[in-house]
This record gives structure tokens, sequence and C-alpha cells, in this order.
């Protein structure tokens, strides 16, 4: 059932193609962009500093065209979502937290972890954490509901597409990270990159440059969940950009986590590098974004 506070619009980026935002309420939207249809080598090159064996071997991938947020799922969208009431048709499957992250001000929020930064009113615009992989599927489930789209997590190959954006080298912006393209823990270095500032905390969400698809906070801030079961190598995934699931046991099986986070050392931010946990557990540097799947057969179970 579509609701009439959900409409959407083309939106025009540069090196972007189009997009379209998903009004949650009056004021508040998810700013979705599309990500062209290619192929892409999955994983990293022989040589790559900080490479893991779980990393490879490195395969070439071809996945379809697909929206994905431009950002992380801020406090502010996942509190909207969280309060939502069931309308005629609609089931929701799970009870969220209307503010489950560590990183949040006001009374009777969080953990009350933040330190409000400079010209920063509120934590609204941060990434929402301390969610775990099946509060995030329960989001895009009342999203896809609500708006008659197919809301999901990104699969592995999905976010690392999207993350490198047709670049090779670990991280999008290049061989190295710095602290004023991202926010990790930049008192350590990456290769021939500098030492910066350690936050300890989460940042604004794009508060740091895009990749050239327009995508912000690929690289640190928050660990994004992916809709994958964790393997520890490549061999027998998939190639056609679809999650790798194991159909047995289920519900037990570990979780792919993408992107490192304000807490992480650079090289764990880096396109290929990989990280796992429970489905039900949640931590104050995991979040993660969604992606809107075009119409049609889903690759996304």
């Amino acid at each position: 059932m579509t609701s009439s506070r959900t409409a959407t619009f083309l939106l025009r980026q540069p090196r972007q193609a189009q997009g379209f935002r998903e009004l949650l309420t009056d004021g508040l939207a998810l700013t979705m962009l599309w990500i062209p249809p290619g192929s892409f080598w999955m994983g990293s090159q022989e040589g790559e500093e900080g490479r893991s064996g779980d990393e490879g071997p490195l395969h070439l991938v071809r996945p379809r065209g697909y929206f994905m947020g431009q950002t992380p799922i801020t406090q502010a969208q996942w509190r909207e979502v969280a309060v939502w009431k069931e309308r005629e048709g609609e089931r929701w499957g799970k009870e969220l937290k209307a503010n489950p992250s560590y990183f949040q001000t006001g009374e009777g929020k969080g953990g009350g972890g933040a330190r409000l930064l400079k010209g920063e009113a509120s934590t609204d615009e941060r990434p929402v954490e301390n969610v775990s992989w099946e509060d995030a599927m329960e989001f895009c489930d009342r999203l896809s509901q609500r708006t008659g789209r197919t809301y999901t997590l990104p699969s592995e190959a999905q976010w690392e597409y999207a993350s490198r954006a047709f670049t090779t080298t670990p991280f999008a912006f290049g061989h190295t990270l710095t602290a004023e393209l991202a926010n990790y823990r930049a008192t350590e270095t990456y290769g021939n990159g500098p030492r910066g500032e350690f936050r300890e905390q989460t940042t604004p969400v794009g508060s740091f440059p895009a990749n050239a698809w327009g995508l912000k906070d690929m690289h640190g801030n928050v660990w994004e969940w992916c809709l994958d079961h964790w393997h520890d190598s490549y061999e027998g995934g998939p190639e056609d950009g679809s999650a790798w699931l194991n159909k047995e046991n289920e519900e037990e099986e570990l979780r792919l986590l993408r992107g490192g986070s304000w807490f992480y050392f650079p090289g764990g931010c880096r396109s290929a590098y990989r990280d796992h946990d429970q489905p039900g557990s949640a931590d104050s540097y995991v979040g993660f974004r969604v992606v809107c799947l075009p119409q049609g057969p889903s690759l996304n179970p």
C-alpha cells in the first residue's frame, strides 16, 4: 500500500544519472542514488596492504542496477520508521526501539555518549547505531510495506561495487585515507597516509566527500550490515551480485559487515575489507544503509 506521504521525484547530481527521494514524513526523506549495472573485480589484489585470505580470490562480478542510500540511515530516519503504526494491510515483524543509538543527546535517548560538534544542534543527522541485523531487516520490511517498493540490505557484492564506483584502489579516494576524507581511528595510518584526529564518536552523515557515484560515508563512521552469510573466502560464491546465503541453519549464520567505523583502523575501512557478527548483535559502531531494487525479479532474497 503506497502512502501519499512517500512520493518520489527525480534527483539530478553531478556524475550521477538519477535518483529519488523517499518521503518518510514532511521534511524527512531518504535520498536514493542509482548504481548502474556493470562489472567489477571483487576482493583485494595480491599485495594490497592489509589483505587477508577472506578477501579472495579476486573474481569478476556483474551486478544489475539498483538504488542505494546516499548515506547510512540517520537517527531521525530510524526514529520515524520505528514509531510508525501499522495501517490496513501492514504487519510489523518486531518492535523497534525509537532511540537505540549510544551517540545521542537528549533526555531519555540512547547512552548519552555524544559530544555535539561545532554547528550541531542535535544528533539527528548522525547514523543510527547499536542496531542489529534483525533490526535493520525489520526497518527495510516496514519501508517496503509502506511504500510498495522493494527495500532491503545490500548484498556484499552490491556494497563493494557501490563503494568502489569503478575504482580498483584500496579506497574510493585512492591508495590511502586521511581524517579529511572519513571518520575512523586516524591516529593510525595506512600506506603513506598522515596521522590525524581520532574523533572517538560518530559524525553527521555526509560530512565527508562523496565517491564518484555520490555515495557518502562508505569508508568509516559506522560498519554497515549486508544480507550475506559469512564465508571465509569467495570460492563458490555467486557472480551476479546476489547475496550468498546458506539455506540450512539460516537464522544461526553470521552476517556480513562492511566499511569500517569511527572506532576502526584505516586498513579496516578499505573497500575489500570484510567482517561479520551475529544477526542479533548490536554495537555503537554498527549501522546500515538500504538499497531499493527495481521492480521485477529480485536478486536479493
